[in-house]
Parts: structure tokens; sequence; C-alpha cells
């Protein structure tokens, strides 16, 4: 049994290895590449610009994302604003009642009712996309509040005809508001200002984050338009534009701050929805992307990239292992204690380095501590995100769920529901965890223990914040 033991562990390290060394190799190639700069300024007459806001049920941010897209700073004869509104509660009262203010004002603002919730977000873009009247199109989504100059920042670009999309970097309204916010803001500082920046800098391709971007509307069209079979809607449509020749721009120096889930069910919601998506994304584009006539390079990022989720399930397994072999014998499957340093060192330096790097790149205060709460958070969601892959390798189909906000002031209050079975789940490793801890130590074999603590901390701390969530009604869709 020892043995079979020894091999799985280790089996599990060798799966681990390469995500660390994947974020090593992203921080090297933004090092080793300059920035790249593109056009700053748009020459010669400025075109229609459509700005799509689709929203469902969004009654605490509405009427703010409204009010920030008509302040844009762009000429009212050539922009539109489309409010693509599937929602079924007061938002609709509250989108029409704004939309009419503005246009009073003389801002061509729609808002515009499907139906049904075909196709969701996809969905309600592909109406959208069909009736806009610019050239070239803008996403919101929700919780973003743009600033005035975003138009102009991101078009000038678009002068190069090969250029189908022009990403911003996404900043955050409220990073310090808890250590769930300081958490969730440096996982998304290190996703912007290193792997889009590195991707960009290495001419590799990159996604199109769903909101704060700029779209031409022939590349949308050219790439097959939004399609709603992934989760990830922009995903799927960067890689198939990108696949057919277009360009993306990613401008790290554009900044569209957003709201941050509020509670771990919302970080939860959202980051399952991401994760299923991104497995579907993978089972749906790898094997046209490994049959494209593109350089290696290209191929294993694009792998990297839409793979990485296959982590949570390794990460997850490892914690099994750890508390089963604490348990049955408290002796770290009788590796040396070299093995146990290396695992911690797998675990924990790559990602040190790189979300310190997005720190300090972004200038955030108490870099240390964001590190730590980064990396228990994200042992924590392990559960919940481990099932969201396996829904995704299954082909499971499930609807687009929104993921709830607060707002500034809160009109409705929207909570979700605790996950009952991923919070027991999570709670039942964290005791099994601190157990195998306790065990360890009494039978003398103490190397196991820091990484054991590791992935015990994490649980621990994402049990703690499900006790702290009173159970509240679902959030529909």
């Amino acid at each position: 049994m020892s043995e079979i033991g020894q091999v799985a562990y280790l089996a599990l390290l060798a799966f681990l290895a390469p995500f660390g060394a994947h974020r090593l190799r992203l921080l090297w190639l933004r090092a080793r590449r300059p920035a790249r700069v593109e056009h700053r300024a748009w020459r010669g007459s400025l075109p229609t610009v459509t700005v799509q806001l689709p929203v469902y049920n969004e009654a605490n941010v509405i009427e703010r994302l409204i009010d920030a897209a008509c302040r844009l700073d762009y000429p009212t004869d050539r922009l539109e604003i489309q409010v693509l509104d599937d929602s079924d509660d007061e938002t609709v009262v509250l989108a029409g009642r704004r939309a009419r203010a503005w246009r009073a004002r003389g801002i061509d603002i729609r808002h515009i009712r499907r139906r049904s919730r075909e196709g969701f977000k996809a969905g309600a873009l592909a109406h959208g996309t069909s009736v806009a009247r610019g050239e070239f199109l803008v996403v919101l989504d929700a919780d973003f509040v743009p600033p005035p100059g975003l138009i102009r920042d991101l078009l000038p670009p678009f002068e190069d005809p090969s250029v189908g999309a022009v990403q911003a970097a996404w900043d955050h309204l409220s990073p310090d508001a808890s250590w769930l916010t300081r958490a969730q803001a440096l996982f998304l500082d290190a996703h912007f200002a290193i792997e889009h920046e590195a991707r960009y800098r290495a001419g590799l391709f990159f996604n199109f984050n769903g909101s704060a971007g700029m779209w031409r509307r022939g590349c949308i069209e050219a790439a097959g338009g939004w399609q709603s079979d992934t989760l990830t809607e922009d995903v799927d449509l960067s890689y198939r534009a990108q696949l057919a020749g277009w360009r993306f721009v990613y401008r790290d120096d554009v900044r569209v701050p957003a709201e941050l889930p509020s509670s771990l069910r919302a970080v939860e919601i959202q980051q399952s929805r991401w994760t299923q998506g991104g497995i579907q994304s993978a089972r749906k584009l790898l094997p046209r992307i490994w049959r494209a006539r593109l350089p290696a390079a290209h191929k294993l990022e694009a792998t990297a990239h839409l793979a990485g989720h296959i982590v949570h399930p390794l990460t997850l397994t490892m914690a099994v292992a750890l508390a089963g072999a604490g348990w049955l014998a408290g002796t770290g499957f009788g590796l040396p204690s070299i093995v146990h340093a290396f695992a911690l060192f797998l675990a924990t330096v790559p990602f040190v380095l790189f979300y310190g790097a997005a720190g300090a790149i972004r200038k955030r205060r108490g870099i240390a501590r964001r590190i730590v709460e980064a990396l228990l958070l994200g042992l924590g969601l392990g559960v919940p995100l481990t099932f969201a892959v396996l829904r995704g390798v299954g082909g499971r189909r499930t609807p687009f769920a929104r993921t709830p906000k607060r707002g500034f002031s809160p009109t409705v209050g929207y909570r979700a529901r605790l996950a009952g079975g991923t919070a027991l789940i999570r709670f039942g490793l964290a005791v099994a965890l601190a157990g195998a801890i306790v065990n360890t130590a009494l039978l003398g074999s103490p190397a196991a223990i820091p990484f054991t603590a590791l992935f015990a901390a994490g649980y621990a701390l994402t049990s703690r914040e499900c006790l702290r969530t009173p159970p509240s009604p679902a959030v529909p869709g």
C-alpha cells in the first residue's frame, strides 16, 4: 500500500508541475518582450460606434451602467447605446425609465427586449449586433463603470484593417473591501497585467474578456458570430476570430473598473461559469487549433490557456491524498523530506512570483497578504471548480448563471444560496486535513506538514466564509 501511495503522490506532483512552470513562462515572456505600441490617435472622420449593454436582472447596477455608457465622450450623432435587456424583474422598469431620460437628452439609446432568453448573453449580443448601426461595437457588462474616454482609447488600433478586437484591462471599484475582493483583484491583475500582456507581446492568441473591449463588426461576422454552445462565448469567438486571421490588440494602459463579487457564493458562481465554459471551449476549439497552420508556440499556449482549469481536480485529488495519508499512516508516504519540500515549492513559489509581480505592476499595497489570500482562495475554490470541470468534460449544458451584484445603493437584496454539497465537502476536507496534521506530528513525520497545512488553511478559510453567509433565495439564472 505504501508503494502505491508513493507512486500516486509522485504522479500528482508530476501532473501539477507544468501549471507552475507555465506561470513562470508567462512571467518570462512578459519580461523579455518589449511592450507593443499601437496607434494612439484616430485619423480621419470618426466612425459610428455601438455600445452594447447585455443585462439580465441587474436592478442594483442597471442605472449606474446606463448613466456611465451615456456619458462616454463621443459625438452623439455617431454613438448608439443598446440596452440588451433579457430581465424578468425590476430591471425592466428601471432600464426603460433611464433610457427614456437619456433619449430626451439627445442620446441614441435603445431598450431592446427579446421574446425569450435563448442563447443567454451570446444570444442577446447576436440579436443586438444584427440591428446595430455601428461599424464597431463596445461590450460592457452590468458591473462595469467605463471611463468617459473609453471609446477614443480603444478605437485607434482599428486603423490597421487586420485588427478585429481591442481589449482594455479590468480594474476594480472596491478591491480592498474584504479578503475576498483582495484575492479576486490579484487574480484579475495577474490575468491582465501578466497573462494578456505576455501573450500580446509574444504575438500569441489571447481572448476578449466579455466586457471592456471593442470589436470590429466585420470580424464578428467573418468569424461566425456569437455562439451559445459554451458558457464562455467571449473565449469561443476570440479564438475563432484569430484562427480566421484577425489580430487582437491589448491595451493594458486603458483600465475599466468593475464590481468584484462580495460573497464566496457569488465568487463560486462566476468562477464556475468561467471554468465550465473554458473546458467547453477547449473541447470545441483545440482540435481546430491543432489542425491549423500555426506555430507550435501558438498551439501549446492555446492548449495551456483553454485546458488550464484541469488543475482544479488535480489539486483536489492532492488534498484528498494528503488527508488520507495523514490519517492512515502519518508518515508522508514514506518519502524523504526533500520530496515534500519540493511539493511545497511547486505549490507556492511559481504562484508567489506570479501574483507578486502582478501586485507590483499594479502598485497594490500589502502584496504579501494579498498573495496568501489569493493562494488560499484558489485552493478553497477547488471543490466547486472541480465539479465545473467535470460538467465541461462531460459535455453537460447548463444555463448561464449571472453573478449577483450589489451596486453602490442596492435596490434588490440579491444573494445566492450556498451550495450545500460543495460546502460540506470543503468543510469535511478542512477537518480531515487538520486531523492529518495532528496525526502526522504525533507519528514524527513533520516533513509533510507544511504542504498539508497549506491545503487545510485554504479549505478552512473558505469554510469559515460559508458559515458567515446566511442562506437566502437563489438568484435566478
